[in-house]
């Protein structure tokens, strides 16, 4: 549930998820869940940036926005 929101998310989460994500855990438990989501997506950043990735590893290149 909590990765198909976070994949699919245009922007913030609806009132009907987010109280069903409140509904489900705790403040400490958000916090947890927001620290990893952050350091799996940072850590994911940088093995691209340095060029760790897998060599039988999909690449796609996207511009940056308003380049």
């Amino acid at each position: 549930m909590f990765a198909d929101a976070f994949f699919a998310a245009d922007g913030r989460p609806s009132v009907e998820q987010q109280a069903q994500i409140e509904a489900e855990l705790t403040e400490a438990e958000l916090v947890e869940l927001g620290i990893g989501l952050a350091l799996f997506h940072g850590f994911s950043k940088l093995i691209i940036a340095f060029g760790c990735e897998p060599d039988q590893m999909d690449i796609t290149e996207l511009r940056t926005p308003g380049s």
